[in-house]
């Protein structure tokens, strides 16, 4: 370590301050973790509304303290189960929703001013916040008491993740319109999660991570003040989501980065003036990227490692991965062990009792400072090309995510870089190689979802339909806010892909390189 010191700029132990104070290197609260741990939010969501709900029950029963919905792919991309583009894919990697009634039975018996829920969807994000606040307003929940987040970040979706629908304009103007509606009706709920997590999922490093999601963040601040909205009422909202991998010094000295990058943006660059506006609060998910099919096992490891990490960071929730998630969805026992580790983590490790407890490592310093400076470089790249949104349509982040999931890749297969149990350590005959059980999904689920809509239609006022739709075409060629017409929509009983459908005639669908 001889040397890191001298690498410090004069004046660091300024440039770090006290926890609960800009520029917040050492966490956005005073106390962190003294007074209670984070949010415990498992993301859990696979076959139907009924089956996912009972997943849920289970996991707040044995101490999860947050929802996260992952939906499946039809869902994502604001298809009904009976569009052709569904075919094989209803329920597979989330939970299919595309009516109200899906809604409801997804939350049956779970009161929502009691519980926070954060869903993990973007381009139709607008329409599941709109069918959740549906279900509140049924159970009688007023939206005021209503808190989760959505996660509504579009922009990575383009080069990260692919589960987009419509150009960058159009969608920058559905996140913008949440973060309208919200800042005046849903005051608890934050309006966006914008997600490194995808970006390092790629094949980002840590240093891009930081630098491509706080790129994106900018852009959503300014279509935001270009609406006219004010900074300090919409920026407390913001939050972000972001990954963790293997390596846990530089893991913890990314989230210190992010947090005084993003501050000094918000204050400096911005001008906001509430303190709040200046902190990164975010949530962290263990790496899928990093499990493995091969001695499954070791992924339980894995994980309470990235998980570590994530806590001597400073994150305010946190999902720990499955050790089977290589290999399918996550069955009850492996969750229930995914939760068990966040568990034994807050309440027997002892990493609660300190607040940044790393503060101060000459290496961990030196590391944070490293990851800021070439973050920094690299949004100034991005600033050169004019921000974000013309950096996708560059082909600029999608280009850089390729060279290092590239490189990764080649130091693995020259053994540079060591996977235990894939590249090195391997042993056929290992005991870690039985084969573990997998969650199926029912072959029959696709028709019993067909069946299911077409009921739902059969049974609503086809012409009360016909005039929400209606409705919601006419705001869309203007530029009005077009929540309330989507929960008109809702309310008259439409599905999400006849509400996705209207938008999808009127705006286009993305077409990358186009």
């Amino acid at each position: 370590m001889e040397g890191l010191f001298e690498s410090l700029p004069e004046g660091y132990r300024e440039k770090l301050g006290r926890p609960g104070e800009y520029p917040f290197t050492r966490g956005i609260y005073p106390r962190m973790y003294l007074e209670r741990p984070w949010t415990m939010r498992q993301y859990a969501g696979f076959s139907t509304a009924e089956e996912t709900n009972a997943r849920y029950r289970y996991l707040l029963a044995q101490g999860q303290t947050g929802l996260s919905v992952a939906f499946d792919l039809p869902t994502q991309l604001g298809l009904d189960p009976d569009h052709p583009m569904s075919v094989g894919e209803v329920g597979r990697v989330g939970v299919s929703i595309a009516t109200l009634a899906d809604m409801e039975k997804l939350f049956q018996g779970i009161p929502l001013d009691q519980v926070s829920t954060s869903m993990t969807i973007n381009a139709p994000a607008m329409m599941l916040l709109a069918l959740y606040l549906l279900v509140a307003e049924k159970q009688g929940v007023p939206w005021e008491k209503v808190s989760g987040t959505v996660q509504n970040d579009i922009l990575k979706e383009y080069f990260a993740r692919g589960t987009y629908i419509y150009p960058p304009g159009p969608s920058m103007r559905l996140v913008t319109d949440i973060f309208e509606f919200c800042s005046q009706k849903v005051p608890r709920w934050n309006t966006i999660s914008i997600s490194g997590y995808h970006i390092r999922e790629a094949g980002a490093t840590a240093a891009q991570e930081i630098a491509f999601t706080l790129a994106d963040g900018k852009a959503y601040v300014r279509a935001a003040l270009e609406r006219g909205l004010d900074i300090d009422r919409f920026a407390p909202r913001l939050s972000f989501f972001f990954a963790a991998h293997n390596d846990i010094f530089e893991e913890v000295a990314k989230f210190r980065a992010a947090r005084r990058l993003w501050a000094r943006i918000m204050r400096e660059e911005f001008g906001a003036k509430d303190p709040k506006s200046w902190m990164l609060r975010f949530h962290t998910q263990t790496g899928g990227s990093t499990l493995t099919a091969q001695e499954p096992l070791n992924n339980v490891v894995r994980t309470a490692y990235q998980a570590l990490a994530a806590v001597l960071g400073g994150t305010q929730s946190l999902h720990t991965n499955a050790y089977d998630e290589a290999l399918g969805l996550p069955t009850e026992k492996s969750a229930l062990l995914a939760l068990r580790t966040q568990q034994i983590l807050a309440y027997e490790s002892g990493v609660t009792r300190a607040v940044d407890p790393l503060g101060g490592s000459f290496y961990v310093e030196h590391l944070t400072e490293a990851l800021e400076r070439e973050a920094e470089r690299l949004i100034g790249e991005i600033e050169a090309l004019g921000g974000a949104v013309a950096a996708v349509e560059a082909g600029y982040f999608h280009r850089a995510i390729e060279e290092s999931a590239w490189q990764f890749q080649k130091e693995v297969e020259e053994g540079k870089r060591i996977i235990v149990g894939v590249n090195r350590f391997q042993d056929p005959k290992s005991p870690l190689n039985e084969p573990v059980p997998v969650q199926r999904i029912d072959p029959e689920l696709h028709e019993k979802r067909k069946r299911e809509v077409a009921e739902f239609k059969r049974n609503r006022d086809g012409e009360s339909v016909r005039v929400g739709l209606e409705n919601l075409r006419r705001a869309a060629r203007g530029s009005e806010n077009l929540f309330p017409y989507v929960l008109e929509a809702f309310r008259r009983r439409a599905t999400l892909g006849e509400v996705c459908g209207v938008l999808r005639e009127e705006w286009g669908e993305y077409q990358p390189g186009r």
